[in-house]
């Protein structure tokens, strides 16, 4: 158990923890002179039962509750210390009025010199302490008299903490680890030490680490705990980290910091909260108002963004956006506290609810409704009641790492909640049972009206559907939704199209036999430089118009592509002549061709080469510097038939396979460009270049 000092100013904190522990926290030459403590204080005291109670001793003047701040955070017992002479003063008001912000409520109150007052004096201080706690978490807290000079009272104490300490249940280590540290020196033979209190999870010695917000990554030499040496740190455990590293030293890492699971690392500098501003306050909680962030050791400027219509009042509470001077590790449901830029006051304080919060939108109506489902102190729940609102699905790789939630519990609740999954490159997102059942009924009925009214189309682009649905998914999140029906077979890819399994399309006898006249002069030998239209509608003696009207056709339905104006190639050409680009570069050292070497390749002409080169260009395939292009191998799947689109092996479940959105999933609809018609799903030879 980790018990936090707080009280006013020379009210005997540091005698008082000296008297329990026999350990003198005031480390500084400073505060031996001053006789008051000006920052943290550590001390330790074993229990009967064999554990250790660690205890952090904070400083009492005004000038130094960011240090107190410091400390405070993750304590789990508050000793407020009280002068039986002085009786409450103001830093006991601040200081127990942080205590009740960052929801600490279990505690006991110690009436210090007590040898110097009379058993009225006493009596009048109980009362007095009895008043200022009634309205926070402190309300039913004990109290004692004692004196550091006589030993009044200490053995009673002693043992009210040792009570306290049997009977507190330790933390769950579930989640990920986090360590907050508040010391950062170096040690003769170990090297870099950092200290603080473990906020969650569980570290062992020689795991990896990373240092955020800095990225500094390290790993872990060896560990005191509860200043003992360890295998392993777990929350709640004041804990000592010997960190090794290239970039390591002690200056390289501050208080503030945080050491942490590499899975966490992702700082955050616009968060949205709920506030509540102290009743003792004179002034509300106005737009743009600028504060002094605090939580566990760090302190950072910010700048607060009203999210109702009104300013906070004394006493309120509300949901605010906090923009910060700089990013700062820290986890949602973690518990702050603002002060104002003069650092006098204590303004309020509360949790986080988002770290990842939008800057545009922020007060829609959906946007409210997620932050009442964020809001909810447990993360299943929370997860639960998100889910079922607008937008109806969820980055869980994001909120499970804002959240510090392990992989077991991770894969845990998606199937206590059966989520089903959609993964994509960069991360992962889920929809409810019912949610996704909605959305498939929605494709299949769209694409079943989609055929009714265009009977001539193989199917309908991606970027057309997705566009038509609600939930409107990222487009990664809805390949992934569609790879899922694909091998369900409610769905069909047909080339560049998206449609259902029984649809059709076939040519009319009249263009199945002008394509049959076609198709010779496009193929075999001739394949890499055929005809433009007009040659062809000479060749069968049929209009131009025709001829381009027939391609065009062909064109949608994915099986030619229009690489030049007129120039019409097989698709199967096409994604030939990817292959022979790929061979070509890996023949070379750094993988760059001129389009002379790509035209030898083809045994082409020049000009139809560098035609062929410019369509690739277009559509990512190759990315031109000067007179050299080079493969773009996240493009090479574009042209690919729909054989090789999908290649999830078989035993992947429904909505997991991973991978990169290949042409006919992947691809947005264009528009082509001036007096040419629309094109639904492929491309011509004046689509608008990939972005």
């Amino acid at each position: 158990m980790i018990v936090g000092t707080a009280g006013h100013i020379d009210h005997g904190k540091t005698s008082l923890v000296r008297a329990l522990t026999g350990v003198d926290t005031d480390r500084f030459k400073e505060e031996k002179a001053r006789g008051i403590s000006v920052d943290l204080g550590f001390a330790y005291l074993p229990t009967p039962d064999g554990g250790i109670l660690g205890f952090i001793d904070v400083p009492g003047h005004e000038r130094f509750v960011h240090n107190m701040l410091a400390g405070a955070t993750g304590i789990d017992f508050v000793l407020l210390v009280v002068a039986a002479d002085d009786g409450v003063m103001p830093q006991t008001i601040e200081h127990l009025a942080i205590i009740n912000l960052l929801g600490i409520s279990h505690g006991v109150v110690a009436i210090t010199k007590a040898d110097l007052v009379d058993t009225d004096r006493l009596a009048e201080v109980r009362s007095e302490i009895a008043n200022v706690l009634a309205p926070t978490g402190l309300a039913d807290a004990q109290m004692l008299a004692v004196s550091s000079q006589t030993g009044q009272g200490i053995s009673e104490l002693r043992d009210r903490l040792f009570a306290e300490s049997r009977a507190q249940q330790s933390r769950s280590a579930k989640g990920r680890f986090r360590l907050a540290v508040d010391r950062s020196f170096t040690l003769a033979g170990a090297g870099t030490v950092v200290t603080g209190t473990v906020l969650s999870g569980s570290v062992a010695v020689g795991d990896q680490v990373m240092i955020s917000p800095s990225g500094k990554t390290a790993r872990v030499r060896a560990i005191h705990a509860q200043n003992q040496p360890a295998q392993t740190g777990r929350a709640g455990d004041r804990c000592a980290l010997n960190l090794v590293g290239d970039s390591i030293s002690k200056d390289a890492i501050a208080r503030g910091d945080v050491v942490l699971d590499p899975e966490l690392h992702a700082p955050a500098d616009r968060i949205d909260a709920i506030v509540r501003v102290l009743a003792s306050e004179t002034k509300p909680l106005t737009q743009w108002m600028p504060v002094r962030l605090h939580h566990a050791a760090t302190e950072v400027g910010a700048r607060v963004v009203l999210l109702g219509d009104e300013p906070v009042p004394p006493g309120g509470e509300a949901f605010v956006q906090l923009v910060l001077e700089r990013p700062v590790a820290v986890a949602t449901g973690d518990r702050f506290v603002l002060r104002d830029t003069t650092a006098q006051r204590t303004i309020g304080g509360g949790s986080f609810i988002d770290l990842r919060a939008p800057a545009r939108k922020r007060r829609t109506q959906e946007r409210v409704a997620q932050l009442e489902a964020l809001a909810i102190p447990d993360t299943e729940k929370a997860l639960a009641a998100l889910i079922d609102r607008a937008p109806g699905y969820l980055d869980f790789s994001a909120f499970v790492r804002d959240h510090a939630v392990s992989a077991t519990e991770r894969d845990a609740m998606i199937a206590r909640m059966s989520l089903l999954r959609l993964p994509t490159a960069k991360t992962e997102y889920v929809i409810s049972p019912v949610g996704w059942l909605r959305l498939k009924n929605d494709i299949l009925a769209v694409l079943k009206k989609f055929h009714a009214d265009n009977p001539n189309l193989a199917g309908i682009g991606l970027e057309r559907l997705r566009l038509q649905l609600e939930p409107r998914l990222p487009a990664p999140a809805f390949v992934a939704l569609l790879h899922g029906l694909v091998r369900t077979k409610d769905i069909t890819l047909d080339g560049s199209w998206i449609r259902l399994p029984g649809h059709e399309v076939h040519l009319t006898p009249q263009d199945e036999a002008m394509w049959t006249k076609i198709k010779p002069y496009i193929v075999d030998a001739a394949r890499f430089r055929p005809p433009r239209v007009r040659d062809i509608a000479g060749y069968i003696c049929v209009p131009e118009q025709e001829v381009r009207r027939l391609l065009k056709l062909l064109g949608r339905m994915g099986r030619v592509d229009e690489v030049a104006h007129d120039h019409f190639f097989l698709r199967e050409t096409v994604a030939e002549m990817v292959v022979i680009m790929t061979d070509l570069a890996a023949t070379i050292p750094d993988g760059q061709f001129t389009a002379a070497q790509f035209r030898d390749c083809l045994d082409n002409g020049r000009k139809v080469a560098i035609q062929i080169l410019e369509f690739f260009d277009r559509h990512g395939v190759t990315i031109r510097r000067g007179d050299l292009r080079r493969i773009n191998k996240h493009r090479l799947d574009l042209f690919r038939g729909p054989a090789d689109v999908l290649k999830a092996p078989s035993t992947v479940p429904i909505l997991e396979t991973k991978g990169r959105a290949s042409f006919p999933v992947g691809r947005p609809d264009f528009k082509s460009g001036k007096d040419r018609e629309s094109v639904l799903g492929g491309f011509d030879s004046h689509s608008l270049p990939p972005r």
